[in-house]
């Protein structure tokens, strides 16, 4: 049973608007939650009446007092991001159609390189007194998001407020976190994973740090927002932080190689990867540090999974309303939920309240007529000792129509072959999905959002294309050079 609160997100963090505690930290400075909450009433006052803004947030206070005083009057936030091309800023802002599009003024050249034409700096938001703004309802829209692009142009998600009000109880529910905690949110608020990992410490009256990891981690946080890559570079950083109790990840799944590699240096935390989506929220999350992490998963309370003809359909109280599009003269929600359910095309199982993913279709290849699943190959590939980090996909073949290769990094002082890695594979893959090509890479090429670039990989993977039957195995280490990640 799922235990609900009637306080929105703005709500709960106005709870603690009359401590001096520090509520945030940026590169820059600090400001207590009495500040905090003074300056967020006079930006909602500036507000009042509008229907929705644009925000392209950057890593610093002001950045999340416009967020947060927008969600307090009721404005949607049309959040931007900056990796996108100045057209689909055109399309996004011509269908949301927003009343003012701020940034930090850093940000400002980059938007009127977009198209845009006034843009407002967040203290230009703060008016000299607080007006009065009513509480938004809880069915109000309280934010647009722009899907990446990764599989498709870019969409327009809409959520409302209660979805995300659910989801803010599923995080109270699972983490353990109050006044006296100090959140790591390292990553730029345009990306969702730390926005709401920032917005999240707010309302439990923690101190939220927007600085780098690096600079975060001298001062003891308690519980750190992260995605793979940022976990790398504080694995490889050697140096144990005993303060972490949480690590919360999104992203790429997560390896398992990693865990440990990130365990030695964070010996007191908990790690946790979630799997959901723009669309769905939390779905699942696995804590676990044994073989096969990152691809099953415990459902979170309150959620519903069922599969059909192997996609799956999701049910919860966080599902998003629908993607927003301009519909001849008119904008409106489409392909949201149907009688409460929704998929955002992943295919998996369920088996007693554990879901195993098997990826999107397009993580599948056909092998000489045979099916070959490509992330269990990654899972394992991560299993191997040494290998830090792998990408599997499919490439075109003459015989075989496409065959599975693969890019892994390894590690400076346990390196394995490409044949030790093979004869690894062999006791955990079925033949069809042993990968042709292996090759050592220094890293894995990704997307701005943190998902590997299929794309960029096969442009290197096709290079190193084993000469003759696509069946040789490769049996010499082969170093090749990617795109940075």
């Amino acid at each position: 049973t799922v235990q609900m609160t009637s306080d929105l997100l703005t709500a709960r963090i106005a709870q603690h608007r009359d401590r001096a505690d520090i509520a945030i930290v940026d590169a820059t400075g600090r400001i207590t939650y009495r500040d905090l909450w003074r300056r967020v009433e006079r930006a909602a006052g500036s507000m009042a009446g509008m229907r929705r803004i644009a925000v392209l947030p950057t890593s610093d206070i002001e950045s999340l007092i416009v967020v947060a005083a927008a969600m307090h009057a009721g404005v949607s936030v049309v959040l931007l991001h900056r990796h996108l091309l100045p057209g689909e800023f055109v399309d996004a802002m011509s269908v949301t159609a927003p009343s003012l599009t701020v940034a930090h003024p850093r940000q400002h050249a980059r938007l009127h390189r977009w198209g845009a034409d006034a843009v407002l700096a967040p203290e230009q938001l703060a008016g000299d007194r607080v007006a009065r703004v009513d509480p938004p309802a809880r069915s109000a829209e309280l934010l647009v998001g722009i899907t990446s692009g990764t599989t498709g142009p870019p969409k327009l998600f809409v959520r409302d407020q209660a979805s995300w009000a659910a989801t803010l109880d599923r995080s109270d529910s699972l983490f353990d976190l109050g006044p006296g905690d100090r959140v790591s949110a390292s990553g730029t608020l345009d990306h969702t994973h730390f926005l709401y990992g920032a917005l999240h410490g707010l309302t439990r009256g923690a101190t939220v740090d927007l600085r780098s990891a690096a600079a975060a981690l001298e001062d003891a946080p308690t519980h750190l927002y992260s995605v793979p890559t940022i976990a790398w570079d504080i694995a490889r950083s050697h140096v144990q932080y005993p303060s972490v109790r949480e690590v919360l990840s999104s992203a790429a799944r997560w390896p398992q190689s990693g865990r440990a590699a990130l365990a030695t240096v964070l010996p007191n935390a908990t790690m946790t990867h979630f799997y959901g989506a723009s669309e769905l929220s939390f779905v699942s999350y696995d804590r676990r540090t044994s073989e096969g992490a990152g691809i099953e998963g415990a459902l979170f309370d309150g959620v519903e999974v069922e599969t059909r003809g192997e996609l799956l359909h999701v049910r919860s109280d966080m599902l998003f309303d629908g993607y927003l599009s301009r519909v001849g003269e008119h904008t409106t929600l489409t392909d949201g939920p149907v009688d409460g359910w929704m998929t955002v095309g992943d295919r998996g199982s369920i088996d007693q309240g554990r879901l195993t993913l098997l990826g999107r279709g397009s993580e599948t290849i056909v092998r000489a007529g045979l099916t070959v699943e490509l992330p269990p190959i990654e899972a394992a590939l991560l299993s191997v000792p040494g290998v830090l980090d792998a990408g599997v996909l499919g490439l075109p073949d003459d015989r075989a129509g496409e065959i599975p290769v693969a890019g892994v990094v390894v590690a400076q002082d346990v390196s394995p072959t490409v044949a030790q890695i093979r004869r690894h594979l062999r006791s955990l893959l079925p033949d069809p999905s042993l990968p042709v090509v292996i090759a050592i890479v220094d890293g894995l090429p990704r997307t701005p959002r943190g998902k590997l670039d299929r794309q960029a990989l096969g442009a290197t993977l096709a290079t190193v294309r084993t000469v003759g039957s696509p069946e040789a195995p490769v049996t010499t280490n082969q170093t090749v050079s990617a795109p940075p990640s």
